[in-house]
C-alpha cells in the first residue's frame, strides 16, 4: 500500500509502546521515524549529568543557556546522541525516566525539543510519537493517533523493559513512576497532554504488535481512500 507524504502523530500515555508501535509503522510503510520523548530524555540525561535538576526536581536556569549549543540529534541508525556519544541506553533507565516529566514541562525545554522536530519534519514522510505532537508541534499532521492503555498493562511493560535492559526495580516503584508521569503531563502548563479532536484513539491493551499494525492500515485506507491493500 503506498501511502501518502503524510505526517503521522502519535501521542499518548507513558509505556503504551508509542514508539515501538510508531517505529513498526515506520518500517512498514517507508517513512523516517522521529522519538521525541528520546530528546526530552536526553535533556534530562545531560541536566542530571551536570547537576542542573535537583532530587526535589528542581531545574536550574543555567539549563537554558546550556541548551543553545546542546547537541541532542538523531543519529543514521535511529539511534538518540548527545554530540558524538550515543546515550540510547542511558536515557531509558529509571533514573532518567524519574524526572523526565518535569524537565519536559520546562517551557523552555519543550521549545528546544520542538524546534528540533519540525526541522526533521518539514519534508513530511515521517511517524513521530510523543505527548503534544499532533497538539502542538504538528497540529496539522495528517493523521494523528491518541494511544492508551490499561494501567496494569503499561506497568508489566515498563518493568520487562526496565530488565531487559539490566536493572532490577520493583514493580511497585514502577507503577508510582507511572502515575506520577501520568500527573505531570496531564497538568503541565505548557502542552499538556491531551487527545487532540481530530485524533484516532488506539487501545492496545489486548492487542498484539501485527493486531496494531492491520489497525493503522485499515485507517489509512479508510481516510486515504487507498483501495490497495498490498
Amino acid at each position: 500500500m503506498k501511502v501518502p507524504d503524510i505526517i503521522i502523530a502519535i501521542d499518548g500515555f507513558s509505556s503504551t509502546g508509542k514508539s515501538s508501535f510508531a517505529k513498526r509503522v515506520a518500517a512498514k510503510f517507508g517513512f523516517l521515524y522521529l522519538d521525541s520523548g528520546a530528546l526530552y530524555r536526553g535533556v534530562t540525561l545531560f541536566a542530571q549529568e551536570e547537576r542542573l535538576i535537583s532530587k526535589l526536581n528542581t531545574v536550574s536556569p543555567t539549563l537554558e543557556e546550556e541548551l543553545r549549543t546542546l547537541d541532542i540529534h538523531f543519529g543514521t541508525d535511529g539511534r538518540t546522541y548527545m554530540g558524538p556519544r550515543c546515550i540510547e541506553n542511558q536515557i531509558r533507565s529509571l533514573e532518567v525516566s524519574a524526572q523526565v516529566s518535569p524537565i519536559a514541562a520546562v517551557p523552555y525545554v519543550r521549545a528546544y525539543v520542538d524546534r528540533k522536530l519540525r526541522e526533521f519534519g518539514q519534508k513530511g514522510r515521517i511517524v513521530m510519537d510523543g505527548r503534544d505532537i499532533g497538539t502542538t508541534v504538528f497540529p496539522h499532521a495528517q493523521l494523528k493517533i491518541f494511544m492508551t492503555a490499561s494501567e496494569e498493562v503499561r506497568a508489566r511493560r515498563r518493568y520487562d523493559e526496565l530488565v531487559a535492559n539490566g536493572s532490577m526495580p520493583a514493580l511497585e516503584d514502577v507503577v508510582k513512576n507511572l502515575r506520577e508521569r501520568d500527573y505531570i503531563d496531564s497538568h503541565r502548563e505548557t502542552a499538556p497532554l491531551r487527545k487532540a479532536p481530530d485524533a484516532f484513539e488506539l487501545d492496545n491493551s489486548h492487542m498484539d504488535m501485527q493486531e496494531e499494525l492491520a489497525w493503522i492500515q485499515g485507517l489509512i485506507q479508510g481516510k486515504f481512500g487507498l483501495l490497495d491493500a498490498s
